[in-house]
């Protein structure tokens, strides 16, 4: 089957790893006006770039971000390649202050995203890998695949979990405190989203109980770039043994700020252990200890939205994606940021570069 255009580089995805790796891509000569144009057909050198993106609007996943997480509560958002996100409104909810700033670097580097594009396949054919969406197809020479997590919640299940006669909700569908006044919420999860969101919901709550699989680390120090690294080092070495990568959320520990620890003193923050079981009316411990519950808040976290590469069946004997860098090792074709130690602000700036820095190698550029 024949594609409808053909490029240099497809980049899937316009979040923040994605737009790093455009803007890379632009200042090493990739782009040209066939790979501009949405509509143009193929180009006669097939060369160029284009980002295939699914939001309707600028600001990857953070514009579905819930509207009370506001960008002093962020943290942090790293400047992208280039332009400096500046000073926003600490008020500002992140999910319109982030989309700004987005669209704006999309703008100033007239950077070629097509959007919505679902990107539904990534399939090898000859020397190119097809990019190929319900409607049209992008014959490349080497992909980025820049699709993040925000798409895959992560829902675990426990025993009985359908039978639950109230409100299972994960931080994906969070909307506000409305869905939880005068309710008995269980929020389980042991990132900053549920400290986050216990914290927003328990002054309006019947009652709240905060369960987690491991007792939370905190610590007394502001979250900085540092401390992010740290974090991404941690899913670095498993990706590379092609284990699944555990999120870079899940491995940053729990600053202690002023409003989290007047949420502890306050018993808001006191944890518990996981619970055994799901009853209809609650939840349940292996003890016998019973916790009954109206609303079910599961902040437990993402994976990598990567189904569009099962055509190139990737997957390791451990699980996940084997790989060196950003590069895929059995599809050196093929790059993955915004995928394990990439899928933050943290590391998807680095991730993009040096996802074309290899690009520019393969491609003999």
């Amino acid at each position: 089957m024949k594609a409808d255009h053909e490029v240099d580089v497809a980049v899937i995805g316009a979040g923040q790893a994605g737009l790093s790796a455009a803007y890379h891509l632009r200042r090493a000569g990739f782009a040209n006006d066939s790979a501009n144009a949405p509509s143009a057909g193929k180009s006669a050198s097939g060369g160029g770039f284009v980002v295939l993106d699914h939001g309707k609007r600028p600001g990857g996943a953070w514009q579905y971000r819930w509207p009370s997480l506001v960008m002093e509560k962020v943290h942090g958002v790293y400047d992208l390649p280039g332009m400096s996100f500046g000073t926003p409104d600490p008020k500002q909810p992140a999910s319109e202050a982030v989309a700004e700033y987005f669209g704006r670097f999309e703008r100033t580097y007239d950077l070629p995203v097509h959007r919505p594009v679902d990107v539904l396949s990534v399939s090898a054919e000859g020397d190119r890998l097809v990019v190929a969406s319900a409607v049209e197809s992008w014959a490349a020479r080497a992909v980025i695949s820049a699709t993040g997590t925000w798409d895959r919640p992560f829902w675990p299940y426990y025993p009985g979990q359908e039978t639950f006669r109230g409100r299972q909700l994960h931080t994906a569908d969070y909307t506000g405190v409305g869905d939880f006044r005068g309710k008995r919420v269980v929020v389980v999860g042991g990132g900053a989203s549920a400290v986050q969101l216990l914290l927003e919901i328990a002054p309006f709550a019947r009652s709240t109980r905060w369960v987690t699989r491991r007792p939370p680390v905190w610590r007394d120090e502001p979250f900085d770039e540092n401390w992010g690294r740290e974090a991404v080092a941690k899913v670095d070495r498993r990706v590379r043994e092609g284990l699944p990568p555990k999120s870079v959320v899940s491995v940053t520990d729990l600053a202690v700020t002023p409003e989290v620890r007047a949420g502890i003193d306050a018993g808001i923050l006191d944890r518990h252990p996981m619970f055994q079981r799901i009853t209809p009316d609650g939840v349940e411990w292996a003890d016998g200890t019973f916790e009954p519950a109206d609303v079910i808040l599961w902040a437990t976290g993402f994976r990598a939205a990567i189904d569009h590469l099962a055509p190139l069946r990737l997957r390791a004997a451990g699980g996940g994606i084997r790989m060196d860098g950003t590069r895929v090792v059995a599809e050196p074709r093929l790059h993955l940021v915004g995928y394990g130690p990439s899928a933050s602000t943290v590391g998807a700036n680095r991730a993009g570069r040096a996802a074309v820095t290899e690009i520019r190698r393969l491609l003999g550029r």
